[in-house]
């Protein structure tokens, strides 16, 4: 009876797996894989963020060193501006490119026709092999990102040829400056790019160099796949740890609400050192739009640098080197309480603010409810104390994974006592950076009111960098006065909300808002001045801290100007902090 013909095996897997029942010495087939974008090319493929164009691709069977069809496969490119310098080499043109097959049906055309080519030269599990690692790193995982397709598992590992030739020529170039070109002009290989196709050529002399390396002494080549990491994963880091500096970077411009997953996103393809990502804070203790990031080593650091002026959504990412030191000083920290609160691995953290000074454990977990259980009830919370004790309104939750914490980000800014609590999703490097903050901070005083405590004492000034609220509803709520201001809420200071009562206690119609800076404050009242709420128009208008402080201790502000306070310091406060 005729056995039945060799399955191809599943894609991705891992050659190394199974080399011990495998009687032939080797490595198992290999892809020898090329591809091109509309853009920048060798070096520089991939740092202009443009789509990839073509793959080329050959099966080698190492161990016979038989050699499978070649295919070539144009990509569909939703932006096909070629540059001159690819039009140029390539031959194409952007007519060719709007009639072939989007990325996503090309990757599902490539896993059929490798899976077929590896099973007629004997099967067995294979592996990708690239001329250097821009074409996954820099081009494949970030638009398959962009894009929202899922890779196939044999996408996250391959074989470097530069760093495989290395090692059987270490007295060459360093394997980053080596080219398909040098390494067969190393090897004595004759070559004419002039009778093939674009692409094609650079796949045929991978191929005759994968051959000639594989008639001299093995060693290892061939035994170390370069690894692209799946996931970002998070964990502390201590102010002890040192650094190296040639593994970090600075990325600037990021949209405030970023996570550390945005971050990764960002850099997808890229390998991120456990816990590398470490989002800034400003002196108010929110997030500054910038992040320190830390890669495994020096070449992922070079790549991510590449990607500067990048795109996260609408915004363009600068990026930029940085220190160690620097990593380590917002990352970084010291506390036990932090370092048990943050050795649960595998744990979303989401960060609460605006916290009543007085809510506990079992306050903060009936506000989240029970569909988004914390991660071991109240020892998955930690509230931020100032030195001596007392709260601060910020506490951080675990949440065993995604689902969980997309639960509890939809109470974002819903209400627990009389306040209304910010819900953001965190990272390790944050908690670390809060509690330093505040663990430095010099004590100060605090106002108290009967209804809500003000957290903060209402600094002086006369930089118009508050906004009024006149005329609002007397019904009006916290939440009608951020839904209000649309997406100029996001400016506003924290517990920056405070509203107006009259002697009585009641609403008075006003309300003042703290906002980051004057810029802000006058952009928020050229845009919601006179808009309706609850068939009533609000009057929006810039103000100074000081103009704000007088009347929330007790002084009137109208049309003609400011009038004091009865006392300096209010006997009956008539403010309702936020």
């Amino acid at each position: 009876m005729t056995p039945p013909p060799p399955q191809p095996p599943p894609p991705g897997s891992n050659p190394a797996s199974d080399s011990a029942t495998d009687p032939r010495p080797g490595p198992g087939p290999l892809v020898v894989l090329f591809g091109a974008t509309a853009g920048a090319m060798g070096p520089d493929l991939g740092s202009d963020e443009t789509d990839l164009i073509l793959l080329v691709w050959q099966v080698v069977e190492p161990r016979s060193r038989q050699v499978g069809t070649l295919h070539k496969s144009l990509v569909r490119a939703e932006a096909a501006a070629l540059s001159p310098q690819c039009r140029e080499a390539s031959g194409l043109s952007a007519d060719s490119l709007a009639r072939a097959e989007p990325l996503d049906k090309v990757l599902q055309q490539f896993s059929q026709l490798v899976s077929g080519d590896v099973a007629l030269l004997g099967g067995g599990p294979y592996m990708l092999c690239t001329d250097g690692q821009q074409l996954l790193r820099q081009v494949l995982h970030p638009e398959a990102s962009r894009k929202n397709l899922v890779l196939p598992d044999t996408f996250f590992s391959f074989y470097d040829l530069r760093r495989e030739f290395h090692v059987q020529h270490p007295s060459a170039c360093p394997a980053r400056e080596l080219t398909v070109a040098t390494m067969a002009q190393d090897l004595g290989l004759e070559t004419d790019a002039t009778e093939d196709d674009f692409g094609v050529w650079e796949v045929k002399t991978m191929v005759a160099v994968i051959l000639h390396l594989l008639e001299g002494p093995s060693g290892q080549l061939f035994s170390k796949a370069e690894v692209v990491k799946q996931k970002y994963e998070t964990g502390p880091c201590s102010k002890a740890d040192v650094v190296d500096s040639e593994t970090v970077v600075r990325a600037r411009g990021l949209p405030w609400q970023s996570s550390d997953q945005d971050v990764a996103r960002f850099f997808k393809g890229l390998n991120i050192a456990r816990g590398g990502v470490a989002l800034c804070l400003n002196a108010q203790g929110r997030r500054n739009g910038e992040a320190l990031i830390r890669f495994v080593d020096s070449e992922q650091r070079d790549l991510a640098l590449q990607r500067h002026k990048h795109h996260m959504g609408v915004r363009y990412i600068e990026v930029y080197k940085a220190t160690g030191e620097e990593f380590v000083k917002i990352a970084g920290g010291t506390s036990l309480e932090v370092a048990r609160f943050l050795s649960r691995e595998d744990q979303v953290i989401l960060r609460l603010r605006g916290l009543p000074f007085s809510a506990g454990p079992a306050d903060v977990l009936g506000f989240l409810g029970p569909e988004c259980p914390v991660t071991g009830g109240a020892d998955g919370l930690l509230f931020v104390r100032h030195p001596d004790g007392r709260p601060t309104g910020d506490a951080f939750a675990l949440f065993a994974c995604e689902e969980l914490a997309q639960a509890a980000l939809r109470r974002h800014k819903g209400i627990l006592g009389k306040r209304y609590i910010e819900l953001f999703r965190s990272t390790a490097a944050e908690v670390q950076q809060v509690l330093n903050r505040y663990a430095s901070s010099p004590l100060l005083p605090t106002l108290t009111a009967p209804l809500l405590p003000i957290p903060f004492p209402l600094a002086a000034g006369t930089g118009r960098d508050c906004v009024r609220l006149r005329g609002l509803p007397y019904t009006a709520t916290i939440e009608d006065i951020l839904s209000f201001l649309g997406d100029a809420a996001a400016d506003i200071r924290p517990h920056g909300v405070h509203m107006v009562l009259n002697q009585q206690g009641r609403p008075s119609g006003d309300a003042f808002i703290q906002m980051t800076s004057a810029e802000r404050a006058l952009a928020a009242a050229q845009r919601c001045h006179k808009k309706v709420m609850k068939e009533r128009y609000v009057e929006v208008v810039p103000c100074s801290t000081e103009e704000m402080s007088r009347v929330l201790m007790g002084g009137t502000l109208g049309r003609s100007g400011l009038s004091p306070p009865p006392c300096k310091l209010p006997c009956h406060p008539n403010t309702h902090s936020h």
